[in-house]
């Protein structure tokens, strides 16, 4: 079986207090959302000197990736700013870069690794800054579910497809079988060509993103839709449904978009007359089609830029984009969906003192927190980014509208 490894050093005085106030990595950590009311207090401004002078002292060996969803104080030193694909994309086009810092989470420092030449190194400021979704599909799980397919004789008609928020195990389960990765940009485009190698699609992790795409883009009903509980036995599911099915939606979800309710949508549309209601695919189905707008980050990004000075907008994604979005346009009254103030903790792991501990180590010659997937599990995850960099259309997805 495939795996990631990530290097070791001895802790640095840095990182013993990071430790000590509570922000060192522990992978048992809960990985999801939480809603504090507020986001942390920055950190200590002396700090931003010190992640200058040593992004400074690396130069051009060092390149930074930020994921939208990270902290401005992070996000200030991103060479590039993107979601998780933009960002391994940019990674492998930085051949020269010796180290490839990634701002994110855990699955985008893989997919970094996977992308990049085997000189490179891809660190990862704090190994806990996970993803709740990647961690909602487990390859002993999705090897589990597949087995199943292959007693009831619908494997080989099945075609799996797996959302770029997975793990690199995930993604080469899915290269070995000669599935696809997608976006949230180009679902519908993935699952296109799928259905043209089969007539099921096991569609991994995000269930919502699977049946949004199938149902509102693709004409499929919800009845054409079974959702697979890798807890119970069969899926929760009888070999009749499994054989009715077009889309067999693994169990899961991101924890931050799921909180997006229709109580939420009704809520703001009394609260703010004539507010435009704009979420991520990922949220669920009926927050999706009482939406007026539905599209990826990079999507919704691009639709606030272009709004018309003084309307309003409820955004339905991660808190510290639509922080940022409302502060770069303050001509539009732009707010987060849901009344709780909510972040994805993961995400808001890698803040300024693991930031700067990563650059600070790796001024000293110590690479630390180094994401490393083995080579058998990177050439097949590597064929199924292939297969989706090689749909038509790839360079252009457009996004998803209500």
């Amino acid at each position: 079986m495939g795996g990631v490894t990530s290097t070791w050093v001895e802790p640095s005085n840095t990182a013993t207090a990071l430790l000590l106030l509570g922000r060192g990595s522990d992978p048992s950590t809960e990985r999801g959302v939480e809603c504090p009311g507020d986001l942390p207090a920055p950190s200590d401004p002396d700090l931003v000197a010190r992640a200058a002078a040593a992004k400074a002292a690396l130069g051009s060996k060092v390149f930074v990736l930020g994921h939208h969803y990270q902290r401005d104080e992070v996000i200030q030193f991103a060479d590039v700013t993107g979601d998780s694909f933009k960002l391994a994309r940019e990674a492998a086009a930085r051949p020269d870069a010796e180290y490839i810092v990634f701002c994110g989470v855990h699955f985008m420092a893989e997919s970094a690794d996977i992308l990049t030449s085997d000189a490179q190194k891809v660190v990862l400021p704090d190994l806990a800054a996970g993803c709740s979704m990647a961690d909602m599909a487990v390859l002993g799980q999705v090897e589990a579910a597949w087995d199943v397919l292959t007693e009831l004789g619908i494997a080989e008609q099945t075609v799996p497809v797996t959302y770029m928020n997975s793990s690199a195990d995930i993604k080469g389960f899915v290269g070995r079988r000669g599935g696809v990765v997608c976006t949230s940009s180009n679902a519908k485009r993935a699952l296109d060509w799928a259905f043209e190698q089969g007539s099921k699609v096991l569609f991994l992790p995000d269930q919502h993103l699977g049946r949004n795409t199938a149902v509102l883009e693709m004409g499929y009903s919800l009845d054409d839709c079974v959702l697979y509980d890798p807890h119970k036995p069969n899926g929760g599911l009888t070999a009749e449904q499994l054989r009715d099915a077009k889309m067999i939606l693994w169990r899961g979800h991101c924890s931050v978009h799921g909180r997006f309710t229709l109580d939420s949508v009704n809520d703001v549309r009394e609260r703010v007359p004539g507010v435009n209601v704009l979420v991520h695919p990922e949220c669920r189905h009926e927050v999706v089609t009482a939406a007026d707008l539905v599209g990826s980050t990079e999507f919704i990004i691009k639709t606030i830029e272009a709004a018309p000075a003084g309307s309003a907008w409820a955004v339905g994604t991660e808190l510290n984009l639509v922080r940022r979005l409302a502060l770069a346009h303050p001509d539009k009254q732009i707010m987060f969906l849901d009344r709780a103030v909510c972040y994805c903790s993961t995400m808001n792991r890698i803040d300024l003192p693991h930031l700067v501990w990563a650059l600070e180590e790796l001024v000293a010659g110590r690479v630390v927190n180094q994401i490393t997937v083995d080579p058998d599990t990177a050439r097949h995850a590597r064929a199924a980014l292939d297969q989706m960099l090689a749909l038509p259309g790839a360079d252009t997805p457009p996004p998803t509208a209500n």
